[in-house]
């Protein structure tokens, strides 16, 4: 491999977000209603965000999703990250470590997460395909206390120098049964269906993130850099985020993450009602980082986390088990996926 360009191919895909960056999402959300409640018959301070993801106990059912590392620059852009989850108490994923397996030099850029983080709670993540002893190495560079395995067909066929071979699902059961620390099956863009949850669930995973369409779309960046850019026809690939949940309620003996264009408190509302345990959010924060500050960046957080219980409470929700039992009204477009695809909703 070729580290340096491996390098650069990671500036390139932080650039390229920020490029591509959309502040109105394509996954959804705008498609779904609450049922309004004049009287709630609480107050705002009754609101409990606590949620439990596997055997870990989170304040709040928001999280920093997987961005960067594996170079100088995105290894300040993790400094900036762990310390906004410090300040907030959300969990933060790391971006991709594979580098970090084939260079130690690297494992710097990744390290700052929990540098600036050390009482918090930090995933490691790694690519599907790897050892078991791989991500072992993963999770003991950032102590960490999840690992993340991503899967991204979709990336990779568009990626000029991607993998074209997938065979994952062996090893992925392997590490899950192998590892002391929950493993989380994560999607990077493209969602997933109830087919692929049931392949998951028989090989002993319990954690997913369903990484929706509509947010960082990775075909539109790996399409930019091929040199005829001639792939753009794969740009809306995948299910959408609400989409992939909805999926993910025939599956109900996984846990779920829902990210995927999550833009603002409503949303994750939404996601949460719809059955996510989590709810994960990677360009709108790094937007955020880009435009603003790291104090800015911060203070957005902490105001979702404050508006999930303006929301609650306008919905005489005490916890998230009650906003779970929330109805949501679905859009007739909505309603036609869930015929043809046969859910239940």
């Amino acid at each position: 491999m070729d580290l340096t360009r491996h390098a650069h191919r990671k500036d390139e895909h932080l650039s390229l977000a920020e490029k591509f960056y959309q502040p109105v999402a394509a996954s959804q959300f705008d498609q779904l209603r609450f049922v309004h409640q004049s009287l709630p018959e609480m107050a705002k301070a009754d609101v409990d965000l606590q949620t439990q993801l596997g055997p870990l106990t989170l304040p709040v059912p928001l999280m920093i999703e997987a961005m960067t590392g594996g170079s100088p620059r995105t290894g300040q852009v993790n400094a900036q990250l762990g310390r906004i989850a410090a300040a907030t108490g959300m969990p933060v994923a790391s971006g991709s470590q594979s580098i970090a397996l084939q260079d130690a030099s690297t494992a710097n850029t990744f390290t700052p997460l929990r540098e600036n983080n050390p009482d918090g709670l930090v995933f490691a993540n790694i690519g599907a395909g790897h050892t078991v002893a791989q991500a072992q190495t993963a999770v003991d560079m950032l102590a960490a206390n999840a690992l993340e395995i991503h899967v991204n067909t979709a990336q990779e066929i568009v990626m000029p120098e991607g993998d074209r071979s997938f065979h994952w699902l062996d090893s992925i059961g392997e590490t899950v049964a192998a590892l002391d620390v929950p493993v989380i099956v994560k999607e990077v863009g493209f969602g997933m269906a109830h087919e692929t949850l049931d392949q998951l669930a028989g090989v002993g995973v319990q954690l997913v993130d369903l990484g929706g369409r509509g947010g960082t779309n990775f075909v539109q960046i790996e399409n930019f850099r091929r040199p005829a850019k001639e792939l753009s026809y794969l740009d809306g690939w995948g299910q959408s985020t609400v989409e992939s949940l909805l999926e993910a309620r025939q599956v109900p003996q996984l846990q779920a993450i829902a990210t995927g264009g999550i833009r603002q408190p409503l949303d994750a509302a939404k996601a949460l009602a719809l059955g996510a345990r989590v709810v994960g959010s990677a360009g709108q924060i790094l937007h955020s980082l880009i435009k603003t500050d790291e104090e800015t960046t911060t203070q957005l957080l902490l105001g979702w986390q404050d508006g999930l219980r303006d929301i609650l409470t306008l919905l005489g929700c005490h916890n998230l088990a009650a906003l779970r039992q929330q109805q949501l009204l679905l859009s007739p477009e909505l309603m036609s996926y869930c015929q043809q695809r046969h859910l239940t909703n």
